[in-house]
């Protein structure tokens, strides 16, 4: 027997209201893939990611986590809801998701954020998540900023202790939405240093993303969005070298 993919996505809709956002979309990640998700605004890049790990309830469609289903079934209205929301959030803490707006709890500490769910969701004693956090605050460049509270951190600062706080979860994929696009130009570099240390490492990451160069560089496959549907996907070298969609075309286009 084969090992079941990281994660598989097969056949996700999600509407709001009349307005389908996603069409179908299906994809898969092994182990070890880092899988660029690109787009234009309102192609339903960031949807699709909050689909995955239910942020976004999907109408339709089917999730494996290493071969799990999460499990729906609908209820008296006919939508689609989580069958088991204990397993919902048993699959969220092997699911990290890393966002856009940092989401750093302001009243704690870089320490205390990055210590949160391991000591809370995952019980693991105080004192080992402790020296667990210090060893990802090293990897992530931020040793020296553990006791700081997050207003007093740069963007890219919060955001590496949010990449940490991920990290602290072990989950078995990392999703990221957009994780540079708050930030100012001069500290992007610093969080896509991260990133690519963790492709690196061989973590599964699945990342929307508008950094260009970090697709055709450091994912393994690229996927391009168009109106809630994937319009190209493939190899980086091969999409971004011969597009074949005048889709992606005027994407790359406007992205240069």
């Amino acid at each position: 027997m084969s090992e079941p993919s990281a994660l598989k996505i097969d056949d996700l809709h999600k509407s709001f209201g009349n307005h389908e956002v996603i069409k179908g979309v299906s994809m898969e990640a092994h182990k070890g893939d880092v899988i660029a998700i690109l787009g234009a605004s309102g192609s339903g890049k960031s949807t699709f990611l909050r689909c995955i790990n239910l942020l976004e309830t999907p109408n339709s469609g089917d999730v494996y986590l290493a071969g799990e289903k999460i499990r729906m079934k609908k209820n008296r209205h006919g939508e689609s809801v989580p069958e088991d929301i204990r397993q919902v959030e048993r699959m969220r803490a092997r699911l990290a998701m890393v966002f856009q707006g940092f989401n750093l709890w302001s009243h704690m500490t870089v320490m205390e954020n990055v210590l949160e769910g391991p000591v809370y969701v995952q019980n693991i004693p105080r004192a080992q998540a402790r020296e667990k956090a210090l060893a990802l605050l090293a990897k992530v460049g931020l040793s020296d900023r553990a006791d700081y509270y997050p207003a007093h951190l740069s963007g890219g600062q919060q955001q590496r202790v949010a990449i940490a706080r991920a990290l602290a979860m072990d989950p078995d994929v990392m999703l990221f939405d957009e994780p540079t696009s708050a930030l100012d130009p001069e500290l992007v570099g610093e969080v896509l240093g991260v990133m690519r240390d963790l492709a690196q490492e061989g973590r599964t990451m699945l990342v929307v993303t508008h950094e260009m160069a970090f697709a055709r560089d450091v994912s393994s496959k690229t996927v391009f969005l168009h109106q809630g549907e994937v319009c190209e996907e493939g190899p980086p070298a091969e999409l971004f070298s011969n597009p074949r969609t005048d889709q992606f075309r005027a994407f790359l286009a406007r992205m240069n």
